[in-house]
């Protein structure tokens, strides 16, 4: 898990600056370009492994009157242009071989693409990293500062919420009435990467909890082996 976490962030990191210097580039390109009308002769269709797209082939006539034919570097199913159809193209007279059609998605879809896809792994991997540094420092505060009291040892369950490799860890889960409210309290134990079990021996283990807020707490499970690396 700490090696995903980072894995995800450093992902969203690179296509979130990939994205930024797609949109540089477009940038860059509009600034010099000029504009042309040109004409749809072609669909070309493109299969992939599950989904088909078809691309716009598109002739015009660059300054001087030459003639420029170029396929879209986008496309979509069901098509987004018909063969025939006059569309407004955009070239850089140092390279019109380069002309792009003048679409939103045609000028600035391969960013939002990638800007979206980054945005989603370094949520993920950046949610992560803030989880387990508020996480670490609040065990860090109840290891320093919470009460010590002794919850009776329960069951050992697998999280089945997380999954990771096809595997669950394992949580001890404990119990402790509080002697003056009377309420009942249930612990659980940080995800553990092996089954505890055979190594549970003692009927109550030691949960440090935050006085004021019962909630705030932390299963002490030091006396566990460490699991090899």
């Amino acid at each position: 898990m700490n090696i995903i976490k980072y894995v995800f962030a450093i992902i969203g990191a690179c296509m979130l600056a990939g994205a930024f210097a797609l949109y540089n580039h477009t940038a860059s390109f509009l600034d010099r370009s000029v504009t042309a009308q040109g004409i749809v002769v072609e669909l070309i269709r493109s299969r992939s492994s599950d989904s088909v797209s078809y691309y716009p082939v598109v002739q015009f006539a660059a300054a001087g009157g030459r003639e420029i034919e170029f396929q879209a570097r986008t496309g979509s199913n069901p098509p987004s242009y018909s063969q025939g159809e006059q569309v407004t193209v955009l070239y850089d007279p140092s390279s019109p071989e380069a002309a792009k059609i003048n679409g939103f998605f045609s000028l600035w879809g391969a960013a939002l693409i990638v800007g979206g896809i980054g945005s989603v792994f370094g949520l993920v991997g950046g949610g992560m990293l803030a989880y387990g540094a508020v996480k670490n420092r609040t065990n860090a505060h109840l290891q320093k500062n919470g009460v010590e009291i002794h919850a009776s040892v329960q069951r050992v369950e697998q999280n089945t919420g997380l999954t990771v490799n096809g595997r669950s860890p394992f949580r001890i889960v404990c119990q402790w009435q509080h002697p003056q409210t009377r309420e009942l309290h249930v612990f659980r134990s940080e995800n553990l990467w092996y089954d505890p079990t055979d190594h549970v021996n003692q009927e109550k283990i030691p949960v440090l909890v935050d006085e004021g807020n019962l909630k705030k707490y932390w299963v002490d499970t030091s006396f566990l082996p460490k699991l090899a690396g």
